[in-house]
């Protein structure tokens, strides 16, 4: 399914307050927190001529986010930088003086944070994300998981030493039932979706995706002319299509947001032009995008920058997976979890669909995000019928070979 943006919204400046959010000033921001982060390190962009030949692109590039922290997502540059800023802020309260990240491991600024509970609901990667946050600043985290969650991703977050709650239902319940204990219990909600009268957080966490943005256009050696970039609620999609729209202006991208078929919220949004919810049914394979209400926050930046919204099916993601595991013509080997490779899955269905719509053809310099590695290793060897660790073994083969053969 393929939807021009046809938002009376659409190609308008950004809200006031989402241009701050998004801007160059708030990723200089984002910036400078990282770089206090002991295993901060740029995220690989790979070149995969082979695929954009058989694609009848230009280039194709797949910044690829399954290294980063630690945590394996780019939800990892969200969920912790909100969760610094909110502790930073309460510190400088308390203390009465500025506090920057600089002092983060200072002793009263470390009895301020042990005060302080964040609570989140999760498909598992958010929620790895703020755990994580809040262990390295020292207050606790309260992660509400549904039923969907698989063991695998639980323990991966329990490790920050989080305390679990499991939560009937889907995604969106879990939300609900972390918003509603955490006000009784007067914790605060690190949540990546927003709602009225809830934005300032989300967008916190969305601020904390345009590195992504700004690594990549640091690493490209020309500009794209399209971006595809999946969506859950619409956190990512909307803080990497804002800033470029902020960074380059009329020269901006196409930009393209791509969503299971099965969990289509932003579509919906784009529909009705308003944030929906759409109705639960099946369980999609891209459980990272399992969503069934896109953020308002999301929503708001997106009818104005996006310039269309498509939907994949479940063989496409899992297809995307396995091509990434198994290149041909000597593209490089990518370890894409179940939601990671959604964003070039949807480039692969739009070649074949709407190629000439989309302006589409051999000028044409792509980018989409590798959003996720194997984050439930079981999940993915069932998918693509290898281990990660057999997939990237591979990988260090193909090096050496290829390092051999290079010798004089």
């Amino acid at each position: 399914m393929f939807l021009p943006n046809r938002n009376a919204l659409h190609r308008q400046p950004l809200d006031a307050a989402d241009a701050e959010t998004l801007g160059i000033a708030g990723a200089d921001t984002v910036e400078r927190f990282l770089a206090h982060r002991d295993n901060h390190r740029m995220t690989p962009l790979h070149a995969l001529p082979a695929l954009a030949g058989e694609l009848g692109l230009a280039a194709l590039h797949v910044k690829d986010e399954g290294f980063r922290l630690g945590l394996g997502s780019f939800k990892a540059l969200g969920g912790a930088y909100a969760v610094f800023r909110l502790v930073l802020e309460e510190a400088g309260k308390r203390l009465g003086r500025t506090v920057d990240i600089g002092d983060l491991d200072r002793p009263d600024v470390r009895s301020v944070a042990a005060t302080m509970t964040v609570a989140c609901a999760t498909d598992g990667n958010h929620g790895r994300s703020v755990a994580q946050g809040a262990e390295l600043a020292g207050a606790k985290a309260v992660i509400f998981v549904h039923a969907g969650v698989s063991d695998e991703r639980i323990a991966a977050i329990t490790r920050y030493g989080a305390r679990m709650v499991r939560v009937e239902g889907n995604y969106d319940d879990s939300v609900r039932q972390a918003a509603e204990v955490a006000a009784g219990k007067g914790w605060t909600v690190v949540s990546d979706t927003s709602w009225p009268g809830y934005e300032r957080i989300p967008g916190l966490v969305m601020q904390g995706y345009t590195a992504i943005v700004r690594e990549a256009l640091r690493q490209l050696p020309e500009p794209p002319t399209h971006v595809f970039v999946q969506a859950g609620v619409g956190g990512v999609a909307a803080a990497v299509a804002g800033h470029l729209a902020i960074v380059l202006g009329n020269a901006r991208p196409t930009f393209i947001v791509v969503e299971p078929a099965r969990a289509a919220c932003v579509v919906a949004a784009a529909r009705a032009g308003r944030v929906v919810k759409v109705a639960h049914d099946e369980p999609t394979v891209m459980a990272m995008l399992e969503c069934y209400e896109a953020s308002s926050v999301a929503w708001r930046v997106l009818a104005r920058v996006a310039d269309a919204f498509m939907t994949v099916d479940e063989d496409d993601a899992v297809a995307v997976m396995r091509r990434l595991a198994r290149p041909a013509g000597g593209d490089p080997v990518i370890v894409a979890g179940e939601s990671g490779g959604v964003g070039l899955a949807g480039l692969i269905r739009a070649v074949a669909e709407t190629k000439a719509e989309l302006g589409l053809d051999g000028k044409s310099r792509v980018l989409v995000i590798n959003t996720e590695g194997a984050t439930d290793p079981s999940r993915y060897a069932g998918l693509v019928g290898m281990s990660p660790a057999e997939v990237l073994a591979g990988k260090l083969a193909v090096e050496a070979k290829l390092a051999v053969e290079a010798m004089p």
